[in-house]
């Protein structure tokens, strides 16, 4: 006999669910590392190719672009020759941190409590 659904007793105002909407900020690949290098001071392009050596051009410039968008972060031209461009957070965007503070510490733990290894280990073959 199949057990009966229960009800959640957790309400969730759809469609503007507020889990659902912070989560678009933060979802999208490198969004989290770059709203991370933002935070201590405004950062040019290249300068956050460097923090996050791992990302293309393409995806941090498409990152960026889809920050500012949704207003996580302003994008700002400075009078230079030739003309350079700054990002830096917003008043959104700095409300972010401390939710991303909690996952660095709870990402920390658990690379403490799994030896600091970034992906497992590959076993040795049989015989080897």
């Amino acid at each position: 006999m199949a057990l009966p659904v229960r009800r959640n007793k957790v309400s969730s105002p759809l469609p503007a669910c507020p889990v659902t909407a912070c989560m678009g900020l933060l979802g999208g690949a490198w969004a989290v590392n770059v709203i991370w290098y933002l935070s201590a001071h405004p950062r040019r392009f290249g300068e956050l190719r460097i923090d996050i050596p791992r990302i293309s051009a393409r995806v941090l410039s498409a990152r960026l672009r889809e920050l500012e968008s949704r207003g996580v972060v302003a994008r700002r031209v400075m009078p230079t020759s030739p003309p350079s461009v700054e990002y830096e957070l917003t008043e959104l965007g700095r409300e972010l941190l401390p939710a991303i503070e909690a996952i660095v510490a709870v990402g920390t733990k658990l690379a403490e409590r799994h030896g600091h290894h970034e992906r497992p280990r590959r076993r040795a073959a049989a015989g080897s």
